[in-house]
């Protein structure tokens, strides 16, 4: 019972088995998360156990990082300073691969978690913790000790990944919605096994940030491992029907939807079934690192100090002398071509016929005769290009035309006989 409530104030810190085992589990298990939570509150190096191939989780609880730095400076003032973490490997930049840190405000509890390998197995890996005040601009370090063990039962080899749209990881890391989602499986599902192998948000899959409208979350991907095949209703995904509904963006229709509709939101078309026991293992082959040291190829002689003169004639010959003499021989063949090879005016008209001649020479003299012309005519404006007010006084300007006249009949283009000052033509007479 004391674990228990230790487990439901302070979140999953650490556990290393299923989550019905906190009642029945061996002593050895009730000891290692009570040792785990007792050390959490202690100011020196923090040893915590986590096994490969479950998850692992531990809060950053603000509370005990404040007993670090100085009060407030009025006596009676509530401390909440807003104090963010930064953690990493000791003696690396980052944390290791496996291990993930989130917090999402400075006035929020950091939570380390992730879910080790086998390959990790027997290590003792140190996580530097830095806490920063921001009000003080202090520090305070510690170290974690996370010793990785491994555990005969895990990981089970039926193993199935929800998505759970209106999730947070933080939200999901908590131990009562973590332990509804295990109830709401264990009625799908009917194991006598359970446990949670990893937590990962979907923005580490690649998601987006959702919009901050409508109270979107972030989601999450929640693996859950099992000892017992995949019941009906998980199968239920792959049905060809259902298949279909996902390919065409709609919701699949899953019997069991309900168990887990009135709090996690299943995307159903993201569920992922793997079963350990069929799944071939690919072994990538890498090259032989060696010895690491070069191999002898004798005394290493320098070049001597004086050095050889060298002539760069025949390079500036090749470089700009050639270039130039086939672009001037070039030059002088366009030149050529242009300007002495043209057939001029008199050899066009020897080979045009004289017909074409005089057609030509008549057609050329007319348009002069057109132009000189135009240029001599004195013709009003257009009626169009009229003002309707003086520009200068502002006054409108009287119709030209009485009220009583029918404009419409009036053609849109003066003719000959309504321009003023027009160009009197001479009429020809005809002889006799």
């Amino acid at each position: 019972s004391q674990v228990k409530r230790l487990w439901r104030r302070n979140g999953p810190l650490a556990f290393s088995g299923p989550v019905e085992g906190l009642g029945r589990d061996s002593s050895g298990s009730l000891t290692c998360v009570l040792a785990v939570i007792i050390l959490s509150r202690s100011h020196s190096d923090r040893n915590v156990y986590a096994s490969a191939g479950v998850l692992f989780v531990h809060v950053l609880v603000r509370e005990h990082f404040k007993e670090e730095f100085p009060p407030y400076p009025k006596s009676g003032d509530t401390s909440d300073d807003p104090i963010t973490f930064n953690t990493n490997l000791k003696g690396y930049p980052d944390r290791p691969g496996w291990l993930r840190y989130i917090q999402r405000t400075p006035h929020s509890d950091g939570v380390l978690y992730g879910s080790p390998t086998a390959e990790h197995v027997g290590k003792a890996m140190v996580i530097e913790i830095t806490a920063y005040n921001r009000r003080t601009f202090e520090t305070a370090r510690h170290n974690l000790v996370i010793n990785i063990k491994a555990t005969e039962e895990f990981p089970l080899p039926y193993q199935a990944e929800f998505y759970i749209k209106n999730m947070n990881v933080e939200e999901m890391l908590a131990s009562e919605v973590l332990g509804d989602f295990f109830g709401a499986v264990k009625n799908v599902w009917q194991p006598e096994k359970l446990n949670t192998v990893n937590i990962t948000s979907a923005l580490d899959r690649g998601g987006r940030v959702p919009l901050p409208i409508n109270n979107l979350k972030e989601g999450v991907y929640v693996m859950i491992g099992a000892d017992v095949p995949f019941s009906s209703c998980l199968r239920e995904v792959e049905n060809p029907h259902n298949q279909l509904r996902c390919s065409q963006e709609m919701e699949p229709v899953i019997s069991c939807d309900k168990k887990f509709r009135a709090q996690f939101h299943v995307d159903w078309c993201k569920i992922t079934l793997v079963d350990i026991n069929k799944v071939v293992p690919v072994y990538i082959s890498r090259p032989d690192p060696g010895a690491g040291i070069l191999p002898d190829f004798g005394e290493y002689n320098p070049p001597p100090e004086s050095l050889t003169s060298r002539d760069y004639f025949y390079d500036f010959l090749v470089t700009l002398a050639v270039p130039s003499a086939v672009a001037l021989v070039l030059f002088l063949i366009l030149g050529y071509t242009m300007c002495c090879r043209r057939e001029g005016v008199g050899k066009r008209n020897m080979q045009t016929p004289a017909i074409q001649l005089v057609h030509h020479s008549s057609i050329q003299k007319s348009s002069k005769e057109l132009r000189s012309m135009s240029k001599n005519r004195e013709i009003s404006w257009p009626l169009s290009t009229l003002p309707v007010f003086n520009p200068v006084s502002g006054e409108v300007v009287p119709p030209i035309h009485p009220d009583n006249y029918e404009t419409t009949s009036m053609p849109l283009m003066q003719t000959q006989a309504n321009l003023q000052n027009q160009i009197t033509i001479p009429q020809q007479r005809p002889s006799g």
